[in-house]
Parts: structure tokens; sequence; C-alpha cells
């Protein structure tokens, strides 16, 4: 269905230590051949969430709240289309903010999720996240690509994504080495959890 490698390298990945907000911050960018109003349209109307990602219910407006149908709900506390969103996710502290810019004819995505310091532990709590983007990422581009794709969910636990996500934490765990934000012991850990979350049973 995809090429797992080519998917991976099309994802790009950071994590980074606010020691003054005392936050970390997961951040995953991609970019797609596709016009930002399309992207827009993908992620946030509720017959084309539900295509690629999950079902989604609520207030759909600023100042409103969204349920993920077995995932995280919140608040909407930005919405200006075709540009940006900012929500929390699961949590008042926990925020995820998606800006949509275009060059030259494609449209990138950059999702930055932060939460305080004392949520993620360290930058190795990326681990505990970073794949499940990673993963929201691929199923973006497979819808926008014209994919047909039954049920997100079942695809999701499918052999081929597991072995995504497999790269996927490698590629975390790299991400939270290079930014210093972890000892080893913490990368470890996350690494693992992650492991047992995204692959299992492989």
């Amino acid at each position: 269905m995809f090429d797992m490698l080519q998917e991976l390298a099309e994802i790009h990945r950071s994590v980074a230590r606010n020691k003054a907000a005392e936050t970390v911050s997961v951040r995953v960018s991609r970019a797609y051949d596709a016009e930002p109003e399309d992207v827009w349209s993908a992620l946030t109307e509720p017959e084309r969430l539900l295509r690629w990602f999950y079902p989604i219910t609520g207030d759909l407006r600023p100042g409103g709240s969204f349920q993920l149908e077995g995932n995280a709900g919140g608040e909407i506390r930005r919405c200006e289309p075709p540009v940006t969103l900012q929500v929390t996710f699961g949590g008042p502290e926990s925020i995820v903010d998606v800006t949509l810019t275009e060059t030259a004819g494609k449209t990138t995505v950059e999702l930055t999720h932060t939460v305080p310091l004392s949520m993620a532990g360290s930058g190795a709590g990326a681990l505990f996240v970073g794949p499940g983007w990673d993963g929201a990422m691929l199923g973006l581009g497979l819808y926008l690509r014209g994919v047909a794709v039954d049920d997100p969910i079942e695809m999701a636990n499918s052999p081929e994504v597991v072995e995504f996500n497999r790269g996927s934490i490698s590629r975390w765990t790299h991400s939270v080495e290079a930014s210093g934000t972890a000892t080893s012991d913490e990368i470890a850990s996350g690494a693992a959890a992650a492991s047992a979350q995204y692959t299992p049973g492989a």
C-alpha cells in the first residue's frame, strides 16, 4: 500500500524543552501535494476526518469542544482556516498547534504537541506521542492521494503499519538523543514503552 522507508523519510521530527516554561514540545511536519484548503478540509471536516483518522463529535468551533472516538478530546482554542488550529488534547495543559503553509504548490503541515515537563518526565516523553503523530501524518498522506481505507483503526493495527511504527520509534529515539533532553536510561525506557504501545505482539 505504501513505501515504508519513503513515508518515514517524508516526516521531519524534533524535540525541544523550554526551560523557562518547563515544557516539552514534540514537532512533526510533512509536505503534501495538495492545496491548503483541501488539506484543511481533511483535517477539520468530520465526514473526511473519519476516513483517515478518527470519528469526531462535539461543538466544532472556537470555544467549543471535541471528542475523538476511542481517543482524546479537548477544547478548540483557535481556528483560522486554512492556516492555524490550536486545541487542547487530553487535558488542559496538553496543547496541539497545527499550522499549514503553502510552498511551491505543496502544503506543509506542522504539528507541535506541548506538555508540561511534569507530564512528559523528560524529552523521552516524545516517544509516547511521536509515533502516533507519525501515523496520523501517514494516514493523511494516503487519504490525500486517494488510497481507500475501509477502517483507519483496523489499518493502524495492520502488520504493515506496525512495521512503520517500528521505524518511527527508531527515528524518534534518534530525535530525542539529538535534542539532549533526556538521559540514556529515560530514552531506553521510553522506547520500550513505545514499542509495547505501537508494535504490540511484534
